[in-house]
C-alpha cells in the first residue's frame, strides 16, 4: 500500500482525510505538532477504521526534524500538506505568526523531498480568488490581492508550489482550492475541534446551541447579498477529504496537464449566513439565539465555485448536502460534550 504524508493529520480535515485514504487503501503518516489539534483524535480514528495511524509528533518549521523524518521515511510516495494557520481574522491580528508557520512548514517539506519523485497534494483556499468579478468563480478567474494575511500565505504558497514543479521534474503538484469545510464524520466520531472560541460560523453554531457559547453574531447584514448576510459555498468536510484521494489518484496515474495543477472544490451553491442558521435549526430542530454585528476585517461578501473541473477531470462530485452537514456537525458536538477528547 502506498504510504502518503499527511501533514497536519489530527486537525479537522486532514482527520477526516486519513479515514478516507485508510478506506481506499493507503497507508497515511501523521505528522502534526499538536497546536491546533488533540491527540485523542488518533484513538477515534482507530475506533472508525480499526488502524491507529503512524503518528510524529513535531513542527515542521524545524529543518532538521523534517530532513531527519524525509531520510526516514523515504518511501514515501504522496503528501498532502494541510499544516497551517487558518484563521482569517487571526491572521490580521498576528499577519507574522501566518507568514512564518505558513511558508517556512511548506518550504522545509519541499525541500526535505527535493530528491524523490512525490505526489503532492496543496490545502489551498477559494480565499485567493478574492471577491471574484464573476460568480460562481472558475479555475481560470484571476487570483486578487488577498484581504488577509492567511489569504496571502495561500496565493503565494501556490506560487512557490508552481514554480517548484516547473523547477523540480520529481514534484507532481494539485493545489485543491476549497470552499467552506463543515460537518463531520457520520459516526460522530470525529469533527471540527477548534482551540478557544471557534472563527468559523458551524462550530461556533453547535456550541451555541449545547451551551457553550452566547449567542451567535452575524458579522454584516448589509451586503450586497438578499438577505444581507454573507455568501460561502459550504462543502462536507467527509466530501472534500474524498477530493484528496481522488487528487492523489490522479496525480499517481499522471495528470495530463502537467505537474501543476489547480481544482475548486466545492458544492457550486452558495448559502448565506442566516440561511445555514435556518438550516440547522430545520435539520436538528434546535432553536439558535443569534444577533447582528458588524462586518469582520478580512471578510469578503459572497463566494461560491464553479466545481465542473473537479466532477470531470478528479473524477469527483460532492455528494452530501446543507442538512447531512448540520446534522452530522450537531451530532458531533453532542459526542464531545459526554466524552471529550483526551490527548
Amino acid at each position: 500500500m502506498s504510504k502518503i504524508l499527511v501533514t497536519g493529520g489530527t486537525g479537522y480535515i486532514g482527520s477526516h482525510t486519513v479515514v478516507e485514504l485508510q478506506q481506499a487503501g493507503y497507508t497515511p503518516i501523521i505528522v502534526d505538532n499538536l497546536v491546533n489539534s488533540n491527540a485523542g483524535v488518533l484513538g477515534q480514528l482507530e475506533k472508525i477504521t480499526g488502524v491507529k495511524p503512524e503518528f510524529h509528533d513535531f513542527d515542521l518549521c524545524d529543518e532538521a526534524k523534517v530532513n531527519r523524518f524525509a531520510a526516514e521515511h523515504a518511501d514515501v510516495t504522496g503528501i498532502i500538506h494541510f499544516a497551517a494557520y487558518k484563521a482569517v481574522g487571526e491572521s490580521v491580528q498576528q499577519p507574522l505568526k501566518y507568514y512564518h508557520n505558513n511558508f517556512f512548514s511548506l518550504i522545509n517539506l519541499l525541500n526535505a523531498y527535493a530528491d524523490k519523485p512525490v505526489n503532492f497534494v496543496f490545502s489551498s483556499s477559494c480565499t485567493v480568488y478574492g471577491q471574484p468579478d464573476q460568480l460562481p468563480v472558475t479555475e481560470a478567474a484571476p487570483v486578487k490581492m488577498a484581504e488577509s494575511p492567511y489569504g496571502n500565505t495561500k496565493q503565494v504558497s501556490e506560487e512557490i508550489l508552481s514554480e517548484t514543479a516547473a523547477a523540480f521534474s520529481n514534484y507532481n503538484i494539485i493545489s485543491l482550492r476549497y470552499f467552506n469545510p463543515v460537518g463531520a464524520h457520520e459516526s460522530g466520531l470525529i469533527g471540527e475541534l477548534p482551540l478557544g472560541i471557534p472563527q468559523n460560523l458551524v462550530p461556533f453554531i453547535t456550541q451555541s446551541a449545547i451551551g457553550r457559547r452566547g449567542p451567535i453574531t452575524v458579522f454584516g447584514n448589509d451586503y450586497n447579498t438578499p438577505d444581507g448576510s454573507a455568501i460561502r459555498d459550504y462543502i462536507h468536510v467527509v466530501d472534500l477529504a474524498k477530493a484528496h484521494v481522488a487528487a492523489i489518484r490522479l496525480l499517481e496515474k499522471g495528470n495530463p496537464n502537467g505537474n501543476y495543477d489547480v481544482f475548486n472544490v466545492g458544492t457550486g451553491r452558495g448559502y448565506s449566513v442566516l440561511e445555514v442558521i435556518k438550516a440547522f435549526e430545520e435539520s436538528t430542530g434546535v432553536k439558535l439565539s443569534y444577533q447582528v454585528g458588524p462586518r469582520r476585517a478580512g471578510d469578503i461578501e459572497q463566494v461560491w465555485g464553479n466545481v465542473s473541473k473537479a466532477e470531470k477531470e478528479l473524477g469527483w462530485k460532492a455528494e452530501l448536502g446543507i442538512t447531512e452537514m448540520m446534522r452530522s456537525a450537531w451530532k458531533w458536538e453532542q459526542y464531545l460534550k459526554d466524552n471529550p477528547l483526551r490527548g
